[in-house]
């Protein structure tokens, strides 16, 4: 008896080093994550439906969003200041996009949103939640597109000298995925992916 009660208190101690173990690494990936998104603000674009005819709209539809965006947030120190800029100018973001929806129902908001992983040139940024302006036409049935308008990345072939303007240290090297850095960005994808699936379950 005295033995199986030894045996239990070791493994009910290991347990519980694994579960203190667990929840500090997904204190920490949850600190990432929040530390990445408060520096981004992404940009997504849902067409009508998948007819062609709706995807190459919703293409136009994003081209005349970014030739707005692009001016308006020139200049921006960050992001809660490019935020700010968007935030301020939703009704003209709006009538950007009516310009060009040829008579669809356009909806546009600001706020935090679901994305999954999105590797770029030269970084990734991991799956989680952002800032995001999102843009639907109609029911929003159609396939998707985003990318990320500050820093300016939609409109950027340099996209990792963009991010390298606003981000530093760890961030950096994290999302770049630098040597020493591939585990702890795995750790941040995999911490996003979890609460992604704890989402759907509610």
């Amino acid at each position: 008896m005295r033995y199986y009660e030894k045996h239990l208190r070791a493994w009910e101690l290991a347990a519980l080093l694994a579960l203190s173990a667990a929840l500090c690494l997904g204190c920490w990936a949850q600190g990432r994550q929040e530390a990445l998104s408060g520096q981004v603000v992404r940009l997504h674009v849902l067409a009508v439906s998948d007819e062609e005819e709706e995807q190459t709209l919703k293409l136009r539809v994003r081209d005349a969003v970014l030739g707005y965006l692009a001016p308006e947030l020139e200049g921006a120190a960050d992001a809660s200041e490019a935020r700010e800029r968007i935030a301020a100018r939703l009704p003209q973001i709006r009538a950007a996009a009516e310009s060009a929806a040829e008579g669809r129902a356009v909806s546009v908001t600001l706020g935090e949103e679901r994305y999954p992983l999105r590797r770029y040139e030269g970084f990734a940024l991991p799956a989680g939640r952002y800032e995001s302006l999102r843009v639907v036409l109609g029911e929003g049935a159609g396939h998707n597109w985003w990318c990320v308008v500050f820093p300016p990345l939609c409109l950027s072939a340099a996209q990792g000298e963009e991010v390298k303007s606003v981000m530093r240290g760890e961030d950096l090297a994290l999302i770049s995925e630098e040597e020493g850095y591939e585990l702890r960005f795995r750790l941040v994808e995999l911490w996003g992916e979890l609460t992604a699936l704890l989402d759907r379950a509610r």
